[in-house]
């Protein structure tokens, strides 16, 4: 079964300093048949005008996923961490118990771009903690590079949800296959270019969840290159 979130239908609000959009239900926006996938709760598109950002503000029981498109993301928060994360980078914060953190451009002068991603964790109240890695262009190229995953394997960052996260970067009609477990679920979010999942076409913005699937072949579809994130969920 697969269902196609196009990126035209998701929730969106432009704030002058902040152009974001909704994949899911999230804030004032509310669409009960788009409350999350599985345990996939927020997939935000974001674009944040030059030195502004979200301003100290509270989370608890959440995994929480920065990936970076275009620009340089300033991070802090309650736990002492501070850092810039730019195209490569995935960014990784598990709120637990609680804490407090703010995510500002860190130009004056250049928009960033990024995407924010929430996954439901798999017990309350654990203690947070911050992770950050590297994966370059290098990394994704023509493969599905695990970049987060419950049991941190193959130099994922580790997290605390059964998830596979993969980012990617296919060149015009190169292809990536992956195999799932039974009973698992798959959503697809891509990032910019096109993309084809196993005949279906979908393009930057776009999301495509499926289920009773285990078999995927991913193409870049357009004449630019494809990238895109696989989530692989319980």
């Amino acid at each position: 079964m697969i269902q196609i979130r196009r990126s035209g239908d998701r929730g969106h609000y432009d704030h002058g300093w902040l152009d974001t959009r909704h994949t899911f239900s999230f804030a004032d926006y509310h669409d009960p048949r788009f409350m999350g996938f599985r345990s996939l709760r927020v997939l935000n598109e974001d674009r944040v005008a030059p030195g502004q950002g979200f301003g100290t503000h509270g989370h608890r029981d959440m995994e929480i996923i920065s990936y970076v498109l275009e620009g340089a993301l300033a991070h802090k928060d309650s736990m002492d961490n501070g850092s810039t994360i730019v195209p490569g980078d995935v960014q990784y914060m598990s709120a637990g118990t609680g804490v407090r953190h703010s995510e500002f451009n860190a130009s004056k002068t250049e928009p960033v771009h990024f995407v924010q991603i929430w996954i439901e964790p798999d017990a309350a109240d654990q203690t947070p903690r911050y992770g950050q890695k590297r994966f370059d262009d290098a990394a994704k190229a023509g493969r599905l590079a695990l970049v987060a995953s419950g049991t941190g394997t193959d130099g994922s960052i580790a997290i605390r949800s059964d998830v596979n996260l993969y980012a990617s970067l296919l060149k015009p009609g190169e292809s990536a296959q992956l195999s799932i477990s039974p009973g698992r679920h798959l959503w697809v979010q891509v990032l910019k270019g096109a993309l084809d999942v196993n005949g279906n076409r979908v393009s930057a913005g776009d999301g495509l969840a499926v289920s009773k699937e285990t078999e995927f072949r991913f193409q870049a579809a357009g004449d630019a290159p494809a990238e895109f994130l696989v989530f692989d969920l319980a």
